[in-house]
């Protein structure tokens, strides 16, 4: 009789649903986390993207000025102008000089940067942008 008597006080409390948005909650905050640091993670590649086609745009403009420019001066013109960049994690940049077939001579610039994917919970292997740009010298 107590056993019956127990089972009839603990219906209102399986019928109640004031636990159940607790529930929803903790089973969807996860989700929504992950969906907030990927968005900023995304973001993140985004920016370094732009400010690695700004550094390489900037030292290709340096490399056509007249008068011609030396490889350091590209180089640090590259250093200078990125943003958005973490600069242990940009490879140094590749400057290399060369003739077409119709004598026009050209530089040509290499730029790579690994990017870390970092989530609150995991780590995943970073991205890596490569951009390359030749500009021909007057």
């Amino acid at each position: 009789m107590i056993r019956l008597r127990s089972l009839l006080n603990l219906r209102p409390l399986r019928l109640g649903k004031s636990g159940a948005v607790a529930a929803e909650f903790a089973l969807t905050i996860p989700i929504v986390v992950m969906l907030i640091f990927g968005t900023i993670q995304v973001g993140i590649i985004f920016l370094a993207n732009a400010g690695l086609q700004n550094a390489l745009g900037d030292g290709a403009r340096v490399a056509t000025l007249w008068p011609t420019r030396s490889l350091q001066d590209i180089q640090a013109e590259l250093m200078q102008s990125r943003f958005g960049i973490d600069p242990q994690k940009m490879a140094t940049p590749v400057i290399t000089t060369g003739t077409t077939e119709d004598g026009q001579n050209f530089v040509e610039i290499n730029v790579a940067y690994t990017t870390d994917l970092n989530f609150i919970f995991f780590t995943v292997p970073g991205i890596t942008l490569q951009h390359n740009r030749r500009a021909y010298i007057p």
